[in-house]
C-alpha cells in the first residue's frame, strides 16, 4: 500500500514539473515573428529564432520579438502624404506610392545588436522609422529621372520603378531590410496641366487605335483575298470532282463494253464479253484501270468490264427464271400431293365403313350410342307380357347394332 502512495505522489510531482517548468524556462515565439534571445553574459545570440519554444532562463535571458512578415510603407492621398515629385521638365507630380519590406532573414539579430529594434514614441520600432526615410528619399531622387510624359508610359514607368527598387534595396541592405517591390498606384498632376495631359493621351490612344485599324483593315483585306481565292479553288475542285464522280458513276454502273440498242437484253453483255478476243478484253482493262484509278491491272475483272446494270439485269432475269420454275415445280408437286392425300383419305374411309359395317364395329357403334342414352330416374315396370322394357338387355343392344 505503501508503494501505491509513492508512485501516486512521484506522478504528481512529474505532472506539476511538466506544467510548471515549462513555463519557467520556455519561451514561445508565435507565428508571423522573429525571436532574438539576447543573455546578460553573452549579449545577443547570433542567429534568428523562429517560431515555436525556446529555452528562456529567468534572471539570464531576455526575449524581443520582431515582425517577420511584409510591412507597408503608404505614401497615398489616403493619409495625406502623397510624395511630391519634379520631374526633369520642372513639373510638380503628387504620386500615391507603396513599398513593401520586411527585415532579411536571418539577419534580425544583427537589425537588433545595431539598435533598430527599439521602440519609438508612435509605437512602431526604430527600424521602421529608418526604413521610411530612406524609401522617402530614394523614391524622391530615383523617380524624379522621369519627364511628365513618361509618367503615363507605362514601359518607362515600370522600368524606373525596377531601377528604384535596386537602389532602394542597397539603401536598406544597410539596416538589414529589403523590399519586394515599389508599386506607383496613382499620378496627380496639376489641374490645368491634367487636361493638357489628357488631351495628349486621348491624342496618342487615337494614333494607337489608328494604327490598330490600319492592321485591322490589312488582315482583314488578306482575310477576305484568302476567303475569296479559296471559294474559287474550292468551287473549281468541287466541279472537278463532280464529273469524276459522274465518270467513275457511269463507269461502275453502265461499264465499258459498248452495247447500243442491244443493252436491255440480259445476258447479251456477258456474251459479247465471251466473244471478244484477248486483246480487245486486254484494251477494255487498260482503259477501266485507267479511267477506274486501279493501280494492278490483275484486279480489273469481268465485273468492273460489265458494269452493275448489267450483271443486275443478269441477277434480275436469273432470279425470275428460277422462281418461275420453282413456282410451276411447287404447283405440280402440291398437285400430286392433293390427289395422294384424297386417295388416301377415300381408302381411309372405306376400310372404317367396312369396320363400321362388321359385327364388331356395330357392337362398337351400339356401345358408344349406349353411352349417351338415360333412363328415368323413376321406373315404372308395365308390359302387356309381365317383362319391364328395361329388363329386355338383349333386345336393347339387337336394335343399337341394327337388328331387326
Amino acid at each position: 500500500m505503501s508503494g501505491i502512495i509513492k508512485l501516486s505522489k512521484l506522478i504528481v510531482l512529474l505532472t506539476l514539473g511538466l506544467l510548471i517548468v515549462p513555463t519557467c524556462m520556455l519561451t514561445t515565439v508565435p507565428m508571423g515573428s522573429i525571436g532574438v534571445r539576447s543573455s546578460n553574459m553573452s549579449g545577443v545570440l547570433l542567429a534568428d529564432l523562429e517560431p515555436g519554444w525556446h529555452l528562456d532562463i529567468p534572471g539570464v535571458h531576455r526575449f524581443t520579438m520582431l515582425p517577420s512578415s511584409y510591412q507597408l510603407l503608404n505614401y497615398t492621398s489616403d493619409d495625406n502624404k502623397s510624395l511630391l515629385i519634379r520631374t526633369q521638365d520642372n513639373n510638380n507630380v503628387t504620386i500615391d506610392v507603396t513599398v513593401p519590406y520586411r527585415i532579411i532573414p536571418n539577419e534580425a539579430h544583427l537589425l537588433m545588436e545595431e539598435g533598430a529594434h527599439l521602440p519609438t514614441g508612435d509605437g512602431g520600432y526604430r527600424f521602421q522609422r529608418l526604413a521610411s526615410n530612406t524609401a522617402v528619399s530614394v523614391l524622391r531622387e530615383e523617380l524624379a529621372q522621369l519627364k511628365t510624359s513618361e509618367f503615363y508610359d507605362t514601359a518607362r514607368r515600370l522600368e524606373v520603378a525596377e531601377k528604384t527598387l535596386v537602389v532602394l534595396n542597397e539603401k536598406l541592405k544597410s539596416i538589414h531590410l529589403e523590399a519586394e517591390s515599389v508599386l506607383i498606384r496613382a499620378v496627380g498632376f496639376r489641374p490645368e496641366y491634367e487636361a493638357q495631359l489628357q488631351a495628349i493621351q486621348l491624342n496618342e490612344q487615337n494614333k494607337l487605335l489608328d494604327g490598330a485599324r490600319k492592321l485591322v483593315a490589312e488582315k482583314q483585306q488578306t482575310l477576305d483575298n484568302y476567303t475569296l481565292e479559296t471559294n474559287a479553288l474550292a468551287a473549281a475542285r468541287t466541279q472537278e470532282w463532280v464529273g469524276i464522280q459522274a465518270e467513275l458513276e457511269r463507269a461502275y454502273q453502265v461499264g465499258f463494253l459498248s452495247l447500243g440498242g442491244e443493252a436491255a437484253t440480259p445476258g447479251k453483255a456477258r456474251q459479247m464479253l465471251k466473244e471478244m478476243s484477248d486483246e480487245d478484253r486486254q484494251k477494255l482493262r487498260e482503259e477501266a484501270k485507267k479511267m477506274l484509278e486501279i493501280d494492278d491491272l490483275g484486279k480489273i475483272t469481268d465485273a468492273y468490264l460489265l458494269g452493275i446494270k448489267n450483271i443486275e439485269a443478269e441477277t434480275l432475269a436469273y432470279k425470275q427464271r428460277v422462281l418461275a420454275e420453282a413456282d410451276g415445280i411447287s404447283a405440280r408437286q402440291k398437285a400430286e400431293g392433293d390427289a395422294e392425300m384424297a386417295a388416301v383419305r377415300g381408302e381411309f374411309e372405306s376400310k372404317l365403313n367396312a369396320l363400321l359395317d362388321s359385327p364388331a364395329g356395330r357392337a362398337y357403334v351400339a356401345w358408344k350410342t349406349a353411352e349417351n342414352i338415360t333412363f328415368d330416374s323413376n321406373l315404372t315396370f308395365q308390359s302387356d307380357d309381365g317383362i319391364p322394357s328395361v329388363l329386355r338387355l338383349r333386345e336393347f343392344a339387337a336394335e343399337f347394332m341394327g337388328a331387326k
